[in-house]
């Protein structure tokens, strides 16, 4: 996303609010949103959107509601409060450029597959780390992920895996009884 203040009156997505300096209580209410996230995620992921335009950064957010997974943009200082009241203390400090949060809240792994195809298509969108289980994951670690195959895909598979060795005996038995048949209907020729 690519702010520029000087162009422009501010979106139905970023209302004036968004630039203005935010009050405590502004603050408390987006550290509660964050919490509240937190509470119900199954895993997290940490990305720089810097340069992202507000088109593009819509259309991530259209492609994380679909499968499940949300962005969040808000300080550095405001997430690392929140991640803190949690028990995850995390350097957003460290952290290089524009952060945003995406929250996985159905598949842990869909966040991370959304962002990380939309990131082929548009480099500016840099996957930087996350969390599963509270446990922290590296840049590498959340490639692997994003990698995995989908829960259906993995499902799938393990169907196709249970169901092969039922597939090899039906077509052992199949092949028995066409050759008993066979035998029999020789039988049958000879005697007649």
């Amino acid at each position: 996303m690519h702010l520029n203040r000087n162009k422009g009156a501010p979106s139905a997505e970023y209302p004036q609010f968004y630039f203005m300096p935010k009050t405590k209580a502004q603050k408390q209410s987006i550290i509660q949103q964050i919490a509240e996230n937190l509470k119900n995620q199954q895993s997290i992921l940490f990305v720089d959107y810097k340069g992202i335009g507000v088109k593009d950064l819509s259309k991530l957010r259209s492609q994380l509601k679909e499968v499940g997974a949300k962005l969040e943009v808000a300080k550095k200082t405001l997430l690392a409060r929140a991640f803190k009241e949690k028990g995850m203390d995390t350097d957003f400090k460290n952290m290089e450029g524009q952060i945003a949060v995406i929250y996985s809240f159905e598949d842990p792994v869909a966040g991370a597959k959304a962002a990380h195809t939309f990131a082929k298509g548009n480099e500016h969108l840099q996957l930087l780390a996350g969390y599963m289980e509270k446990q922290l994951l590296t840049h590498e670690e959340v490639i692997n992920l994003a990698q995995l195959p989908s829960r259906d895909q993995l499902l799938a598979q393990f169907v196709g895996t249970l169901a092969s060795p039922m597939r090899g005996l039906q077509a052992v038995l199949t092949g028995n009884i066409k050759g008993l048949i066979i035998a029999l209907q020789a039988i049958q020729k000879k005697k007649t």
